[in-house]
């Protein structure tokens, strides 16, 4: 069943340029559909600054969308009033990137993990103590560490935390926004099997951003590729690494370590590092203020050929999944 159904969004800032120029429109995402069945991960891969985090922001309804809705279980988020929206606050939770930001200096863990107790009114006294120590079972810590603080525990340890603190109110739904990039390889490997193993046990569905394809794949079971704030290329996992359609997918995972794994119930994440990529140099990523005529991707695109910068491709369907290509879309 649909969990959560993105369609046609899209968020675009205002900015003014030096000495009070006139004033443009930066494209931070621009016209995106997707969707997040029950049970199941999407992840949205891209280069730095394609607008996977604004997707995130749009999710939680952290920011308002300039087009386009987002649908949770068939309803608007964004026409929610006070009262639907604080259930939806329950329903959805968020991983941030940086876990010593994410948690405040001045709570311990047992005032951080039971704040949603406290704000959704589920649990209070000894109970409440109670479920915290549960829930810091759950991610691999013991009931000793509730009364300390975060800058007595390593990355790891706090990002365990934060899963602990989004798992208090049994959500629906996890934002993941880039929650491996700041941990060492090693503990990558212990956040994303515990990640795993809850996916397992309780059914969470998952919107997980990354540039890391490595992890994608091990992780997720539908990909979607972002380029200046755009979808170019939507389809399951496996089909997406087996056989890329778009030039840039094919580019992403050529430039990607591989990925390796081992073992069945308890398996865990390699990293092998095959040395430097043999993809040539594409030059910088444009302007999403200036984007190009046509494709977004062409200037870049080493099969680009004649309506690639004059017609923007529509993401259509090809081999069971969605390309935003002139390769494969008739114009």
């Amino acid at each position: 069943m649909e969990l959560l159904s993105i369609q046609n969004l899209s968020k675009y800032f205002e900015t003014s340029s030096a000495l009070g120029g006139k004033r443009q429109t930066l494209k931070a995402v621009d016209g995106i559909s997707f969707s997040i069945s029950e049970n199941s991960v999407m992840a949205l891969v891209g280069e730095s600054g394609c607008g996977k985090s604004t997707v995130a922001r749009l999710v939680l309804r952290l920011i308002n969308p300039t087009a386009g809705s987002v649908l949770f279980r068939g309803r608007d988020l964004f026409k929610f009033n006070r009262k639907d929206l604080k259930a939806f606050r329950k329903s959805c939770q968020i991983i941030f990137q940086d876990p010593f930001a994410s948690l405040n200096p001045r709570r311990s863990v047992f005032d951080t993990v039971s704040e949603p107790f406290v704000i959704h009114k589920l649990a209070s006294g000894s109970a409440r103590r109670d479920r915290v120590v549960d829930l810091l079972g759950t991610v691999g810590l013991g009931p000793e560490t509730m009364d300390r603080y975060p800058h007595e525990f390593s990355g790891g340890q706090r990002q365990r935390i934060c899963i602990a603190r989004a798992l208090a109110v049994s959500p629906e739904l996890i934002v993941a926004d880039e929650p491996l990039s700041a941990l060492d390889v090693s503990i990558q490997a212990q956040i994303l099997n515990l990640l795993q193993e809850l996916k397992r046990s309780s059914g969470i569905s998952f919107l997980f951003i990354s540039h890391d394809l490595r992890v994608v794949r091990y992780f997720s079971d539908m990909v979607g590729v972002m380029y200046l704030g755009r979808l170019v290329e939507y389809a399951k996992t496996e089909e997406l690494f087996d056989k890329p359609c778009h030039p840039y997918t094919e580019i992403l995972l050529a430039s990607a370590p591989k990925i390796n794994i081992a073992g069945a119930a308890e398996a865990s994440v390699g990293i092998k590092d095959n040395g430097p990529s043999q993809t040539r140099d594409l030059g910088d990523v444009p302007s999403p203020v200036h984007l190009p005529p046509g494709c977004p991707f062409h200037p870049r695109c080493p099969k680009r050929f004649n309506p690639c910068d004059r017609i923007v491709p529509k993401l259509k369907e090809q081999d069971h999944r969605l390309v935003s290509c002139h390769l494969f879309n008739a114009f």
